[in-house]
C-alpha cells in the first residue's frame, strides 16, 4: 500500500496586458495601469509578500509572476478579447469610451449605448495558465517607446 500522496502540479500563470499600439505614451500607460489595478482587485493573490530591505523597512510586495505590456493593432484587441474568453481565461478590458471622459458614470453611460460586439478598446488584460495567455499574445511584441518621448 502506498502512503505517497501525490500532490497536484498547477501550471504556471501569466498576467499580460496588451495595448492599443497607436495610443500616445501617457494614454498607453493609463490604459496599462487600470488594467492592472482591476486585475490586482480580481486576483489579490497576485500580490507577492513585502519586500523588506537591509534597513528592516518593508515595501509593498510586487507581482512575482510578473506582467508583460504589449502592443497591438487597436483591431487586434477584440480578437484577443473573444479568444481569451473562449479559453476561460480572465479578461479585464478597458473599452475606448474610458479615456473619452474623466467622469466614471459618463463612462458607464457610454458603454451601455454599445454593444459588445461594437465595443473597442484601448486595452485588454490577460491572467490565466502561463501556455494559454501565451498561445493568445505570444506574436506581439513589448510596447516600446515612441519616437520623441524621452528616455
Amino acid at each position: 500500500m502506498t502512503t505517497e500522496i501525490e500532490e497536484a502540479v498547477t501550471e504556471p500563470e501569466r498576467c499580460a496586458i496588451l495595448v492599443d499600439a497607436a495610443l500616445p505614451a501617457g494614454k498607453a500607460a493609463n490604459a496599462a495601469a487600470v488594467i492592472a489595478l482591476t486585475l490586482g482587485k480580481r486576483h489579490p493573490h497576485l500580490a507577492g509578500s513585502d519586500l523588506v530591505d537591509a534597513s528592516g523597512y518593508a515595501h509593498p510586495g510586487l507581482i512575482p509572476i510578473g506582467i508583460s505590456i504589449l502592443a497591438g493593432a487597436a483591431a487586434d484587441l477584440r480578437d484577443v478579447r473573444a479568444k481569451a474568453l473562449k479559453n476561460g481565461i480572465d479578461v479585464v478590458d478597458f473599452p475606448s469610451q474610458g479615456q473619452q471622459t474623466t467622469d466614471y458614470a459618463e463612462f458607464g453611460l457610454r458603454v451601455r449605448e454599445v454593444l459588445t460586439e461594437d465595443l473597442s478598446y484601448v486595452g485588454i488584460g490577460l491572467y490565466g495558465k502561463r501556455k494559454s495567455v501565451g498561445r493568445i499574445v505570444g506574436k506581439f511584441s513589448l510596447l516600446e517607446r515612441t519616437e520623441g518621448t524621452p528616455r
